[in-house]
């Protein structure tokens, strides 16, 4: 056998592409040459490892146990080939600064935020991808994650950006209409709204804990309206549908410009908290270092 570490990679191609087919024709096409250029590097390949990689049956081609053996592992490299290139291809600084975040983050925190960021750098474009789900900052076309938790992200680097309380919003309307928001014990004519945060931390604080800790009394906090989406529950509030505890840092602008009032002052505080994400390949760019 060749001592060469590897043997010509344009050999390999046309083996990968050949085992594929089971075709020296349909991997020429693939691979825009000829058939008989496939047939040489073939050889070339099978001299280079002085085995045997197909049998020629009627007019067919098959793979030999050693062919069998090494087409899959020949697939997966160049796969892991394609993968690398992509992913240097995503680190040169290309295309638009790609930010994944929560969509009540982006509404809340971020929008706001970014005409400052596109007057300082107007060279880069920005893509926000408005989603909760989990990312891969190796195979997603995502630069930048807005993550929360409690800053551990393994493999990622990570840049702490704010903590907040809970506090209780809603509409102004509410305050005034009806038997209105004068006192604590007034919350009990009201409907509350209900976030479902036990995915994020078991220990979330909710309407039971920012009851007891209020010193009310009368109200079940088993009742009301529950969303598994923090912007629907700060959307009902804005329509007068009840009260909600919402981030004191996501509600500070509704809150600002009239929309939403904060009718008491008792605040429950998150153990948990929001961060700049991304992978230290990434870090690197300078989109994401602008």
């Amino acid at each position: 056998m060749n001592n060469t570490r590897l043997p010509p990679l344009n050999s390999l191609r046309a083996f990968e592409s050949s085992g594929r087919f089971l075709s020296f024709s349909k991997a020429a096409e693939e691979l825009n040459v000829t058939p008989g250029a496939i047939s040489q590097q073939i050889k070339t390949l099978e001299e280079f490892l002085d085995v045997k990689l197909f049998k020629r049956r009627n007019r067919k081609i098959v793979l030999t146990d050693a062919g069998q053996l090494c087409l899959p592992l020949i697939t997966e490299g160049f796969a892991n080939l394609s993968d690398a290139v992509q992913s240097v291809r995503k680190l040169s600084g290309d295309g638009p600064l790609t930010i994944s975040s929560a969509p009540t983050f982006v509404s809340k925190w971020l929008i706001p935020r970014l005409g400052k960021f596109h007057a300082l750098h107007q060279e880069i474009d920005v893509r926000i991808d408005a989603s909760t789900r989990l990312v891969d900052f190796i195979y997603d076309d995502i630069d930048v994650g807005i993550r929360f938790g409690t800053g551990e992200f393994p493999g990622l680097e990570s840049i702490y950006l704010y903590s907040f309380d809970l506090i209780p919003v809603c509409s102004p309307k509410l305050v005034n209409q009806g038997k209105g928001l004068n006192q604590l014990s007034d919350i009990r004519h009201q409907t509350l709204l209900h976030g479902e945060f036990d995915e994020f931390d078991p220990s979330w604080p909710d309407w039971t804990m920012w009851l007891a800790t209020a010193n009310v009394e009368g109200v079940d906090p088993s009742h009301g309206i529950f969303f598994n989406q923090n912007e629907m529950m700060m959307e009902a509030a804005l329509e007068g549908q009840g009260i909600a505890l919402v981030s004191s840092v996501a509600a500070a602008s509704d809150i600002e410009a009239g929309r939403l009032v904060q009718p008491f002052e008792t605040r429950l505080p998150v153990r948990l908290s929001y961060h700049f994400v991304t992978s230290k390949q990434r870090a690197r760019s300078n989109k994401v270092v602008a």
